[in-house]
Order: structure tokens, then C-alpha cells, then sequence
């Protein structure tokens, strides 16, 4: 059954691929949220929208190697978005004026988020199991770099359009945040999500540990000095990004400094807004990451953690090791970006930097055109500069012998 719905369903995600997704910044998000609100529009947006920017990363889903498609987390994923696409298809043309379409709507987008919340671990579950059984390829892995980091920007997207819909327009409004517009603050205190993040982090490392570095924060607001810094912004966003950065910070000041007389450096939290840039930056003291391995961070081939239980209720993420590079998609989202600077020895300052206006926060969305076709066919070129090899070459040795 489900095979043949693909067959009728693939001329359909072909269609809609041709389509670019059509990118939206926190400012029109707000404007829409706040003055016009209305949910006929909405739904006559999302109804073609969600499609393209499903069609858009499942035509990249089929250039994955097909080892890595065979794997039975991905193709559990792929079934996942099979049946989202094929049940927003039912609303290409049903009128928003019938009564029931909005309501209907509504509920699928509730049941189309639930469905992929497991997404993430799923995916790299399947990872995992192509790696258990065919090892690293550097060019396997390159490509899943690629897909990886565009597939979860998508999914942040997708997550992103759905929440916005159904705050507005449903019952699942939270009362503890009446100011926001959907899950848009547009007063957002950064101070406030830095605190919120380290206070999780610290129970969390307290619970492991028994012991946590204290937190000092400093704020810089070159608009309005001494000024409280403020944003709009998705605060569960930044929480996301700041809890896996306090985490990383904790985790690596305990480890150093356990058993040091002077007790635990603090992390140290730096919030700035200039022009342009709102940055958050967390320092600690806890040794560093050689450079070398600074890269490696951000790979999701390169996880080495325990494979961990994909049982409801398990702290998403954990044993992964995908909290840096989800961390950073979710900064580069809304045209921000996350960097990590260390000093083996010392320790690691992480970067968090956002726009500071919401009208330049627009969401950056990967696009499935030719361009992205390249990067999954063409294979590797020869390096194009020199590899120090293990041994010192013998000059003398060499059929390249000065003239005397």
C-alpha cells in the first residue's frame, strides 16, 4: 500500500520541488502575528509552502548513498515524510471558506509535528547503523555533512512555519508568555535565556558532577549604554543554543579542575549588541580543544558517543554528539552564525551571533537545484595542496638531484 502511494506521490514531489522556498524574516513573521493575523491566509501560504519545502530535501534524501537509505532509521524517516507530504496534499485545493478545512488543517499540522519529533536521533540512528556496517568513506562522509546539515535547517524551518500557525490560530497558546507572537518574543531579554540556560546546564552537571562553575555576565549594549539588551528573537532558539554551549563549558571546567584547591573557574557569559551584530559569547577554563579537532566538532560522522536509548523521554540529543552542529544551524537559521575559539591549555570561547534587526533576519533555506545535485555526483578532486607525510623525505634520495 504505502509503496504504491509513493509511486502516484513522486511526479507530485518532483512538481514541487521546481519550487524555491520562499524564505520569510522574524520581522514579517512579527507583523504578520501582530497586526493582520488571519487565518485563511495563513493556511492559503502554509498549503503550498510545507509542500516545497518537504519536496525540496526528499528529492536530496534520494541522492544519500543507497547503503545509507537501506539503513531502517532512515527509511523509517523517509516513510515519515512520504505520509506528511501525501496528507498535505489533501488540502491543494480544498477552499478555506468550508468550515471545517481551517479546523482540519490545524489538527494535521499538530499531528505532522508530532510525527517528526523524533527526526533528529532517528536520522542519526540510521547514521550510526551505515557506519556500524560499511565503516568511514571521506567522500560518504562529505556528502552527509552536506545533507545533514541542510536536512535539520529544513526541519528547524518546517517546525518553525507549524508552530507560528498553530499558536496563533489553535488553543496551545502559552499563558507564562502572552507577549509573544507565536514563539516570537519581541522583547526578548538575552540576559534572561543566558540565566534560564545556565541554571538548566548547572542542575544537569550538578546532577553528574556534583559540582558546577558559577556563571558572571556581562552585558555591552552599544545602543543604549547600560541598558538591559533586548531582541527579537525565538527564545527557545537561543535557549537551545546557550544550554548545549553552557553544557560543552561545564562538562570540560569539572573535568580539569576537580580536584584543584582554588575550586572551579567560572564561565564567563559576554552579551554585546552593536549595528548590526547581537553576540553572545560563553568563556571557560576548562583545557581547550586542539585545533585539529575543532572541525570535527561540528561532524556528525565523527560522533564517537555511546549509541543512546531513542526511548520517549530520554534528553534529546544525548550521546549523539549533534549539539554543536544543531546548536550552529539554529544560529545560521536567521542569517547568525556559531564559532568556536580555543586555546589548548586554556580553555574555549564559543560565539553566538544574531542580527541585530529582525528585518535582516531572514531564514536561510536550502534549495534543491543543480548545484546541490553536484555536491552528492561529483566525486572528490585530488588535493591541491601538499600533505606532511609521517616520514622526512630523503633529499638525496631524489631522481631530481641539483646540478653541481
Amino acid at each position: 500500500m504505502f509503496w504504491s502511494l509513493l509511486k502516484n506521490t513522486n511526479p507530485k514531489i518532483e512538481y514541487y520541488s521546481r519550487f524555491s522556498p520562499s524564505p520569510l524574516s522574524i520581522k514579517q513573521f512579527l507583523d504578520f502575528g501582530r497586526d493582520n493575523a488571519c487565518e485563511k491566509t495563513s493556511y492559503m501560504f502554509l498549503r503550498k509552502e510545507l509542500p516545497v519545502r518537504l519536496a525540496n530535501t526528499m528529492r536530496e534524501v534520494n541522492l544519500l548513498p543507497e547503503k545509507l537509505l537501506n539503513q531502517p532509521s532512515v527509511r523509517l524517516v523517509h516513510k515519515w515524510y512520504m505520509q506528511s507530504f501525501v496528507e498535505l496534499l489533501d488540502y491543494e485545493n480544498r477552499k478555506p471558506e468550508d468550515p471545517h478545512v481551517l479546523n482540519d488543517f490545524l489538527e494535521l499540522l499538530i499531528e505532522i509535528r508530532n510525527r517528526h519529533n523524533d527526526v533528529v536521533p532517528t536520522m542519526a540512528q540510521g547514521v550510526i547503523e551505515y557506519k556500524e556496517k560499511f565503516g568511514f568513506d571521506p567522500f560518504v562522509s562529505n556528502s552527509i555533512q552536506y545533507f545533514l546539515d541542510r536536512f535539520y535547517t529544513n526541519r528547524i524551518s518546517f517546525r518553525m512555519l507549524i508552530n507560528q500557525h498553530t499558536l496563533l490560530f489553535g488553543n496551545d497558546t502559552n499563558p507564562a508568555h502572552p507577549k509573544h507572537i507565536g514563539s516570537i518574543d519581541p522583547s526578548c531579554s538575552v540576559a534572561e535565556v543566558v540565566n534560564d540556560a545556565y541554571d538548566t546546564a548547572k542542575m544537569l552537571c550538578e546532577k553528574y558532577y556534583l559540582a558546577a562553575p558559577e556563571l558572571k555576565i556581562e552585558e555591552f549594549n552599544m545602543k543604549g549604554p547600560k541598558k538591559p539588551i533586548q531582541a527579537v528573537y525565538v527564545p527557545s532558539h537561543l535557549f537551545h543554543m546557550l544550554f548545549e554551549l553552557f553544557k560543552n563549558s561545564m562538562r570540560a571546567t569539572v573535568e580539569l579542575h576537580e580536584d584543584s584547591k582554588d575550586g572551579l573557574p567560572p564561565v564567563k557569559a559576554k552579551v554585546t549588541l552593536g549595528k548590526e551584530d547581537l553576540s553572545v559569547k560563553i568563556s571557560d577554563r576548562g583545557g581547550g580543544v586542539p585545533l585539529r579537532k575543532i572541525d570535527r566538532l561540528f561532524n556528525y560522522m565523527y560522533s564517537t558517543a555511546p549509541t543512546p536509548s531513542l526511548e520517549p523521554g530520554a534528553v534529546p540529543l544525548a550521546g549523539f554528539g549533534y549539539g554543536l552542529p544543531i546548536s550552529r544551524l539554529y544560529a545560521r537559521y536567521f542569517q547568525g552564525d556559531l564559532k568556536l575559539y580555543s586555546m589548548e591549555g586554556v580553555g574555549t570561547d564559543a560565539v553566538i551571533y544574531l542580527k541585530a534587526l529582525s528585518s535582516e533576519s531572514f531564514e536561510r533555506l536550502p534549495v534543491f537545484n543543480k548545484s546541490a545535485w553536484r555536491h552528492y555526483k561529483t566525486p572528490p578532486e585530488a588535493d591541491d595542496w601538499s600533505n606532511p607525510s609521517k616520514e622526512p623525505r630523503d633529499a638525496s634520495k631524489s631522481k631530481y638531484k641539483a646540478n653541481r
